[in-house]
């Protein structure tokens, strides 16, 4: 007989987890069923170098789900279940190759003291927007936490009409179709910190001159600078594990290793799913598929045209190659050992070098000089790696997810499995210019590569982290299609949530915590 569920949700990435707990919390009979071994989909953690270092597999920030709405709501129940975080007062910084570097603190006179030895003008700069960022704050949060409906967004334009004016109004438009350059060349004189600011905006799929871009710099900047960043207690897992055992403890069940082979349907409707092991699960209220638009065409097959059009065209932004390592100590940063002191350290040297990275790896090159993000958990929280050793999380940014070529002619291989280590070795380089030194202290090493990513994570097309481009054509209203931004589909039942939906990726739980609020009635 055929296990029946209120809601049954596909996929246990952070998203479908929130979803699964609030509509637990309203009283439906909740089932999560996700094809990886292990919950989480981009959050979580392992040893995947050496026995006692723990390394975040993909996500390491989780300000914006400490931050979020979602959080305030569960934050106690989710600590009583284990879900504890590191506070972080020196959330980034930049190393330069000329030896300088710039960085965001919280503690005291710092940001001001590092932006002072590279432009007293910016220092200056910097002050001001800080000052305003609590009058500004409300109105770009609360666009980025609106649903995605006509009469949500009237409601928006007319208290920003009503708090700031015609003109302030037009200027915040302007401001939000604008690129990273364009804000950051018009406010900051120094290029490190147009660099250092603008080095955020690669997290999200903004190259320095992709229109819409500007908001992310702006706002990674503010809110380091106010809050700091938000890490997890011994891994990011430490959420992912906390929302499992509340969704359990609350009657609800959540099965890994249990891949979903299609969505059942009956006269326009869904009515559930069917394993990859022959096992038929009911859904009386709802199927919800935490996966790309693609993945969801795979499991639903074809629904009406414009739909499946959208869906089949979603666009993905270029992928990331993931270096987890081991290390005896940290790096000895060239530009000082207060960078030691600092969560991200970007390697990220110029607005021109980021948009030619972006403009390779969207050609399907390996670029000739990849952004690096190096994270430095275990400066915060010691517990990730054995007595005065430490762990070091690199994202290397931006690395194609089918290699056509090499913009250095050096790595002939177009096959990730071939390619791999020459292209770390080209990242590790690029390290060790900004830190010498660093290799000689790598005690385990693990690479990930785009392939790898996505057959981990089928919802990580090409190695994408984010589920898909922010550009303009896809965000707002149109993420992840006009008509469809709060996660509804054709078929009647049947809801997509995830980073594809808006208000897209990040820890934040967005996309799921807003639709089952809206499933559940509140």
């Amino acid at each position: 007989m055929a296990e029946t569920f209120d809601a049954v949700l596909i996929g246990a990435g952070h998203n479908t987890l929130a979803a699964a707990l609030h509509l637990a919390a309203k009283g439906w009979k909740v089932g999560v069923f996700e094809q990886a071994a292990t919950a989480g989909g981009a959050v979580k953690t392992g040893d995947y170098t050496l026995p006692g270092f723990r390394h975040d597999w993909a996500a390491m920030n989780l300000s914006l789900f400490a931050g979020s709405p979602f959080f305030k709501a569960y934050g106690a129940e989710l600590g009583r279940h284990g879900c504890e975080f590191v506070p972080v007062d020196r959330p980034f910084s930049s190393s330069f190759p000329d030896g300088s570097w710039a960085g965001v603190s919280t503690v005291g006179d710092e940001t001001l003291t590092a932006f002072r030895a590279l432009s007293p003008k910016d220092a200056g700069t910097w002050t001001d927007l800080t000052s305003r960022f609590g009058a500004e704050a409300p109105h770009l949060f609360g666009l980025l936490g609106s649903e995605m409906k006509l009469r949500a967004l009237a409601y928006f334009m007319f208290k920003t009409l009503r708090a700031k004016g015609m003109a302030g109004t037009l200027d915040m438009g302007r401001f939000l179709i604008s690129s990273p350059r364009a804000w950051l060349e018009e406010t900051f004189q120094h290029p490190h910190i147009r660099a250092l600011l603008g080095a955020w905006g690669m997290h999200l799929d903004f190259a320095p001159d992709v229109a819409g871009g500007a908001m992310f710099p702006y706002l990674e900047g503010m809110a380091g600078q106010a809050f700091g960043m938000v890490i997890g207690k011994g891994g990011a897992d430490t959420v992912v594990k906390a929302l499992v055992a509340a969704i359990t403890a609350r009657g609800g069940v959540v099965q890994t290793g249990a891949p979903v082979d299609r969505i059942l349907r009956e006269g326009g409707r869904a009515t559930g799913v069917e394993l990859a092991d022959g096992r038929i699960v009911k859904a009386g209220r709802a199927v919800i598929a935490g996966t790309s638009p693609k993945g969801l065409r795979k499991l639903v097959g074809d629904t009406t045209p414009t739909f499946d059009r959208s869906m089949d065209g979603f666009r993905h932004a270029p992928g990331t190659m993931m270096i987890h390592l081991a290390l005896d100590g940290l790096p000895d940063w060239r530009a000082g050992a207060a960078l030691q002191r600092y969560a991200y350290v970007h390697l990220a040297p110029s607005l021109d070098q980021m948009a030619r990275t972006y403009a390779q790896a969207q050609a399907g090159l390996l670029p000739d000089e990849p952004i690096l993000v190096v994270g430095q958990p275990t400066v915060f929280d010691a517990s990730r790696a054995p007595e005065g050793k430490h762990t070091l999380w690199v994202q290397v940014r931006m690395a194609p997810g089918t290699i056509a070529g090499d913009s250095k002619g050096e790595i002939a291989a177009t096959d990730w499995t071939q390619a791999a280590d020459a292209f770390a070795d080209r990242a590790l380089s690029i390290l060790e210019a900004h830190a010498p030194g660093t290799r000689a202290k790598i005690l385990g090493r693990r690479i990930v590569t785009p392939v790898e990513l996505e057959a981990d994570n089928p919802n990580l097309v090409g190695g994408d982290q984010v589920c898909g481009s922010h550009h303009l054509s896809q965000h707002f209203l149109f993420r992840p299609a006009r008509g469809h931004a709060d996660g509804s589909t054709p078929v009647t039942n049947l809801h997509l949530t995830g980073a594809a939906v808006w208000p897209g990726a990040g820890t934040g739980a967005g996309p799921g915590y807003l639709l089952a609020r809206k499933l559940a009635g509140n």
